[in-house]
């Protein structure tokens, strides 16, 4: 049973900092992809950044340059660092864990998602 565990969301002014962290726990297979997810009040879920265990990072365009994505694998954790936040990147933001490598991914068979966590950015 794997398990992902959110922290570090919360309310911010535009322009200020958030962390997040993801703690996963259970049978992690070496090679995965951690990354971030996020969905605002009427909208899609949509990627937010991603890092592999090899360490390939990517980004939406809308947090290039502002996120930045990184992990410490043998902790088996991820965080998202959120600078310059602005009032657009208020959403629930949900850890992801792609448990094995690519060729073998099933999306809802063996992938993983976190309860959410609320970011709230104030204008």
């Amino acid at each position: 049973q794997v398990q992902l565990v959110e922290s570090g969301g919360g309310l911010v002014q535009a322009g200020g900092s958030l962390r997040l962290s993801c703690a996963a726990s259970g049978t992690i297979f070496s090679i995965n992809k951690m990354g971030w997810y996020r969905q605002a009040p009427g909208e899609q879920r949509e990627l937010v950044a991603g890092i592999t265990s090899g360490g390939s990072t990517n980004y939406a365009d809308s947090v290039k340059g502002r996120f930045t994505i990184s992990r410490d694998s043998a902790k088996n954790t991820v965080f998202l660092q959120m600078n310059s936040l602005k009032p657009e990147d208020t959403a629930v933001y949900y850890c992801h864990l792609r448990n094995g490598p690519i060729r073998e991914y099933v999306p809802g068979a063996n992938d993983y998602w976190g309860q959410g966590t609320q970011v709230t950015v104030s204008s």
